[in-house]
């Protein structure tokens, strides 16, 4: 998502020309705006506010978005507001879900095909579990 100060001229009227034709473009762009800057600014105080206009708004998806960040409030607040976040954590367990979907992937091939045999991903070392 580019910052509404970065965009082009061109892009910044193409945008102001769909916001002033669609009431619902125009909502949700400032719903996404005023979320992004929650983000960069970190203002986790601002978020119960906004997940309230966003529930009372009339933008089903958004407000779903609004209703699934409640379930985990705490987190998403610490995480709207605290300099550190476990992004690389979340990163490793997400690098290791898409190895063992990887090992499964190929297991259910070497069984049927008989002799195939895995290649590692992106270079990476193929663990013991995956050779056929």
């Amino acid at each position: 998502m580019t910052h509404p100060d970065h965009l082009s001229d061109d892009d910044t009227a193409t945008l102001r020309q769909i916001r002033r034709r669609d009431p619902d473009i125009d909502r949700l762009t400032r719903h996404v705006r005023a979320f992004a800057a929650m983000m960069t600014g970190r203002h986790g105080d601002r978020l119960d506010n906004w997940i309230t206009h966003v529930e009372h708004d009339s933008l089903p998806s958004l407000a779903s978005f609004a209703r699934n960040l409640r379930r985990d409030y705490d987190a998403v607040r610490n995480g709207l507001s605290m300099p550190c976040n476990s992004g690389p954590v979340e990163g490793s367990i997400n690098r290791i879900i898409l190895w063992n979907q990887f090992c499964q992937v190929c297991a259910r091939l070497s069984s049927s095909v008989g002799h195939w045999r895995c290649a590692g991903v992106s270079g990476t070392a193929r663990p013991r579990a995956c050779s056929s």
